[in-house]
């Protein structure tokens, strides 16, 4: 009886168990270290802290594993911007799930890779069933949806634009709003594409009549793209009524809901997303609102049948007689060659939690961007810019210039207290915070209002 294979090295329980355990060590002392969201000083002195406790990237003589894990480990929490922590709440940036994080350190020892069957068994098997999944949430009256993974926003647009192109040919015209992802404008340059005609969004959102009036005037094949959640402001685009004007003027829609999509776990939000399934193409972000550890995106399409335009050949990997014996077929599932698993941590987190439990994740933090800005609208030192729609405040010094605004917000980062992003809207900058943490609480966002009132310079003394 032959004996069992040894399990990859990076799988044996022993040494895996006892390093992770050093790595876990090292990420709480550093984050002890830091002490906040964001370690102070500034560029040049974490610069000059991780040379000093790097020295040589290629020693003559390797420190060995537990000394270099460690301390690049410490070294990265001491030096992080950490999405768990309350007061980070500039990006898109999530605290990963801890089982999300566990399912891909799975992914990672086992290092499947998604190219071929014989290299992914269960893994490409499980991507079928959960893509396919995902696809019928977002296009349910569809007769075939379908879904593939990629690594975020970016690449599903650009993907889509990719589909559209082929569906067309080169004079297919992008329409974005101007509220749109910079994502667009640089795939359309990739692809060889027309610039994108963007249509003007005073109020922040695709305002449907002017951009019907854009698309009557449009010749050859066209592809709007709408958003659900911009990244300035969490908007949604009036969907519905977007679909009709490209119903009317035979142009093809594509939603980037990279940020709002996951609304669809919400039954008490999801209504905001009325029309997503009228789009022919959707982006998707379960980094985002899904609490995924970067990265695990997705671009969903109505009709499988547009997948073809991605079919391609590499013998090694899909021989047309491997393919026709029956084992699956992966290029064509993605631009890239090599890529992770990174479905198994969005399976792990789906069955584990549900919908409900998802929902209650999205509604938790719809609710605190609601309670920051009630406080925002409390205090007389501060300006809101509006209600928020999903997790998006805008809010700034009350009467502060741009420069101010500007300062404001550096100078939180380099004294290393708060995490703000920044945003143009109406010709003026606005602090950003973007709710993504489902623990934060409300005497956190009392303790944010506090340090950004606080940080306001103060105007000089008057001269005698």
């Amino acid at each position: 009886m032959r004996a069992a294979p040894p399990p990859p090295l990076a799988a044996q329980p022993t040494p895996l168990s006892r390093l992770l355990g050093i790595a876990l060590d090292a990420l709480r002392t550093g984050a002890e270290e830091r002490g906040g969201p964001l370690p102070a000083g500034g560029p040049e002195a974490v610069t000059a802290r991780v040379r000093a406790a790097l020295g040589e990237v290629l020693p003559g003589t390797g420190t060995g594993p537990d000394e270099a894990l460690r301390t690049l480990v410490h070294l990265v929490a001491a030096g992080a911007a950490d999405p768990a922590h309350p007061l980070c709440a500039a990006h898109l940036h999530t605290p990963p799930l801890a089982l999300a994080a566990a399912a891909d350190l799975a992914a990672a020892a086992l290092n499947p890779s998604m190219d071929s069957w014989d290299q992914a068994p269960a893994a490409s098997a499980l991507e079928a069933e959960v893509t396919a999944a995902l696809a019928a949430e977002v296009h349910p009256t569809a007769d075939r949806p379908d879904a593939l993974v990629t690594t975020g926003g970016t690449e599903s647009n650009q993907l889509a634009l990719l589909l559209a192109r082929e569906r067309h040919g080169p004079r297919l015209t992008t329409v974005t709003g101007a509220n749109a992802h910079h994502s667009f404008r640089r795939a359309a340059w990739l692809l060889g594409l027309p610039e994108p005609v963007a249509v003007p969004t005073p109020r922040g959102l695709l305002d449907p009549d002017a951009t019907a009036r854009v698309l009557a005037g449009l010749d050859g094949p066209v592809l709007l793209a709408a958003t659900a959640g911009t990244t300035d402001e969490g908007l949604i685009d009036p969907l519905p009524a977007l679909a009709d004007a490209c119903a009317a003027h035979g142009a093809d829609l594509h939603v980037d809901a990279a940020y709002g999509g996951p609304l669809l776990f919400s039954d008490a939000h999801r209504h905001l997303l009325d029309g997503l399934d009228r789009a022919r193409t959707v982006t998707l972000d379960l980094h985002k609102l899904g609490w995924q550890p970067v990265a695990a995106g997705l671009l969903t399409v109505r009709e499988a049948a547009d997948l073809a335009a991605l079919a391609h050949t590499a013998d090694y990997l899909n021989a047309g007689d491997d393919t026709e014996a029956g084992l699956p077929d992966l290029l064509g599932r993605s631009l890239r060659t090599t890529r992770r698993p990174d479905v198994l941590k969005a399976a792990v987190t789906l069955r584990a939690l549900g919908r409900t439990g998802l929902g209650a994740l999205v509604d938790l933090c719809l609710e605190r961007a609601r309670d920051l800005a009630d406080l925002v609208e409390k205090s007389p030192e501060l300006e809101l810019r509006d209600r928020p729609v999903l997790t998006t405040v805008l809010f700034r010094p009350a009467g502060a210039d741009d420069a101010a605004v500007a300062g404001v917000r550096r100078r939180l980062l380099a004294d290393g207290r708060a995490v703000l992003g920044r945003a143009r809207a109406d010709g003026r900058l606005w602090l950003k915070a973007t709710l993504l943490n489902p623990h934060t609480t409300l005497d956190d966002l009392a303790r944010l209002v506090t340090l950004v009132e606080t940080a306001r310079p103060t105007a000089p003394a008057a001269r005698p």
